[in-house]
């Protein structure tokens, strides 16, 4: 008898495979992935472990196991559930500008909501192939057509390359806030001084330094103000291929 020919290598994403059939009652795929948000907004992406999520679950890592192959199946379905909170206005004639500020201002807001996200988007295998973030795309290309962008995939690429760096420093910036245990003026009081004094041999640094108490007033919109200033701009790059 002919020998069985080998398998190829399975494509390694949890959207290369067929979701099992469910298990015990309340434990389902949507369950584990909702749980482990959860963690994730918690306590980050290191403190989130299959053996750990299975406790929570009060479950075997064994049940876990049948419905996510791997921690890395388990962030691409974490990425793409938390995808579906993103708004994109539909591309029904308004204004592109506004409409892509929109959808980047959703954007941010859901990074910040769930700081470990911009982090892994990169990291995450082939998330992109989620249900929610194929949506995500389709209404940002869909965004961008109607515009008139020739291609629209340049210009989307333009906008999420800066909405990701931009979250990924804020979510970063807000986590080493929440770990002194004050509150994000109260940090900014303390740490302006040895900014200052850092960046005084420095001209042009030194000038932004010296807004102290407009730092330290209102933190929050400070820094939506520099994402919407800086994202403004992006379009008018943008904008300027449109001519």
């Amino acid at each position: 008898m002919a020998a069985k020919a080998a398998q190829p290598n399975p494509i390694p994403s949890v959207w290369a495979r067929p979701e099992p059939r469910p298990g015990q009652p309340a434990l389902s795929r949507a369950a584990i992935v909702r749980e482990a948000i959860v963690m994730l907004d918690a306590e980050g992406v290191e403190a989130l472990s299959m053996r750990k999520l299975a406790t929570r679950l009060n479950a075997g890592a064994a049940s876990l196991y049948r419905h996510v192959a791997t921690k890395d199946e388990l962030m691409e379905l974490a990425v793409d559930e938390v995808a579906a909170e993103i708004h994109v206005p539909a591309a029904d004639g308004q204004d592109w500008r506004a409409a892509v500020a929109e959808a980047a201002r959703s954007f941010r807001t859901t990074a910040l909501r769930h700081p470990w996200l911009s982090s892994v988007l990169g990291q995450a295998g082939l998330a992109y192939l989620g249900p929610n973030l194929m949506a995500y795309s389709e209404r940002l290309a869909a965004l961008f057509t109607a515009a008139g962008f020739p291609d629209p995939s340049a210009a989307i690429d333009a906008v999420l390359s800066y909405v990701i760096g931009m979250s990924t420093t804020e979510a970063a910036w807000l986590l080493t806030v929440s770990r002194s245990g004050e509150t994000e003026a109260d940090f900014l009081t303390r740490l302006m001084p040895a900014a200052q004094q850092a960046a005084a041999a420095h001209t042009h640094l030194a000038k932004g330094y010296a807004r102290t108490e407009e730092a330290t007033k209102d933190p929050a919109a400070l820094r939506e103000a520099k994402f919407a200033g800086a994202l403004e701009i992006i379009l008018d790059g943008l904008a300027l291929r449109l001519r």
